[in-house]
């Protein structure tokens, strides 16, 4: 039992990934608060369902556009500069979001300006972030550090958004927006005790010819490729999030009480399985247990769309959470460890990319599916397409399945 809880070496081993971690934590916290309080904001002022779905809009967009091109940058000098630059902006935004709201009577779009340069920002910092972990912690304990920080984050995103509305209601949107910006000061902390992180190896080139070298990249390594083609099956084919709403009223008599636990068990699922990670990071086969994970994330939404048993249902979701969990956390294990590191700002980027707009377009396709057919249908159907994809993936790439020790470099069989 010891042995298959979460693997806390890194936290033992590495005072800088400690101090690291607690301020990626915190700042994530003010991160879920501040998206709660744009919501509440926007909604405030313009009543409308258009201007807050623009809020996601404006956090999303900055990050696909300017992504490759920061990946790139990334590439080109000191990560840990870049890291502080971004979090330093990211802070700077926030603190604006808190006097607009102190004042008031700021237009909405202002606001989302706001939002879209803190994103922007951010887009720019995740790349950066991206190296820290390989490069401050053993091999062997790359896969718990990432492991750490999903539990982290998964943590935050069941705290935040909960802790955002107490405080909105009790302190008011000047004061949500300026907590937010203080929790930066914490992710500065932790990072400016790093050393200097230069790219090893030749830097990337300036532009596009930067992104197009690491689009060749992931084009030609046969490990990494797999691994994103993975991710992007279970979102884009299998997402559920949007179809919750119509499922529940379709085979759970629409009771808002099943509704608003739908999601809570979803992170309820990955919570327990990163807590239980110790004997799937130590095993070494990220490819395989990505592989497997992805299955069970879309085998689990299958019966989900079967079962009409409300709590049947719910602990189907918290099953498919623990799949998608662990299949994040091999996902990002297989990139971080056989991606060089001069091109890892770039590939960072790309799967910041792809973990952003995957679900966003698999909500699109469950929509537009269920519009066609039931909700129940879209379910299943996307299930399904997850199962024959990864399928697909395991047969046409035995790296995956049979990869043991992870390697910094590409071998011939990439």
């Amino acid at each position: 039992m010891r042995g298959s809880l979460i693997d806390i070496r890194p936290l033992r081993t590495s005072p800088v990934f400690r101090r690291l971690l607690i301020g990626r934590t915190v700042s994530t916290l003010g991160g879920f608060m501040t998206v709660v309080t744009v919501m509440y904001q926007v909604w405030d002022v313009t009543r409308s369902t258009a201007w807050t779905g623009a809020v996601g809009l404006a956090q999303a967009l900055p990050l696909v556009v300017f992504g490759l091109f920061a990946g790139a940058w990334v590439d080109r000098a000191d990560r840990r500069r870049i890291f502080l630059t971004a979090t330093v902006g990211q802070a700077a935004c926030s603190l604006l979001l808190a006097v607009q709201g102190f004042t008031g009577h700021v237009p909405v779009v202002a606001v989302l300006a706001l939002v879209a340069a803190r994103s922007a920002f951010g887009a720019l910092g995740a790349p950066a972030a991206g190296v820290f972990v390989p490069r401050l912690l053993p091999r062997d304990q790359v896969a718990a550090g990432l492991a750490l920080n999903q539990i982290t984050g998964q943590a935050m995103l069941l705290l935040g958004p909960a802790l955002g509305g107490v405080l909105l209601g009790w302190l008011g949107l000047g004061t949500c927006y300026l907590l937010d910006a203080l929790s930066f000061g914490l992710a500065f902390y932790g990072a400016f005790g790093l050393p200097a992180l230069p790219p090893q190896g030749e830097p990337s080139r300036a532009g596009v010819h930067g992104v197009l070298d690491g689009l060749r990249f992931l084009a030609g390594h046969r490990v990494v490729r797999g691994a994103l083609i993975t991710d992007l099956a279970a979102t884009v084919l299998s997402f559920p999030v949007s179809l919750f709403p119509l499922v529940n009223a379709e085979r759970f008599g629409n009771d808002p009480r099943t509704l608003g636990l739908f999601l809570s068990a979803v992170a309820v699922g990955g919570i327990a399985a990163t807590a239980l990670s110790g004997a799937v990071t130590r095993l070494g086969r990220p490819g395989a247990v990505m592989l497997g994970a992805a299955a069970v994330w879309g085998a689990a939404l299958v019966l989900f769309g079967l079962t009409t048993n409300p709590w049947t249902g719910l602990a189907l979701l918290v099953v498919a959470g623990a799949g998608d969990t662990l299949s994040v956390v091999s996902r990002s294990t297989i990139v971080q460890t056989r991606t060089p590191d001069a091109l890892l700002g770039r590939v960072t980027a790309a799967e910041q990319i792809v973990g952003q707009a995957g679900p966003d377009l698999g909500n699109v396709r469950g929509g537009l599916v269920a519009g066609w057919t039931s909700g129940a249908t879209s379910l299943i159907t996307g299930g399904l397409l997850c199962l024959l994809a990864v399928a697909t993936v395991a047969a046409t790439t035995p790296e995956l399945r049979e990869q043991s020790a992870p390697s910094m470099e590409p071998t011939a069989a990439d």
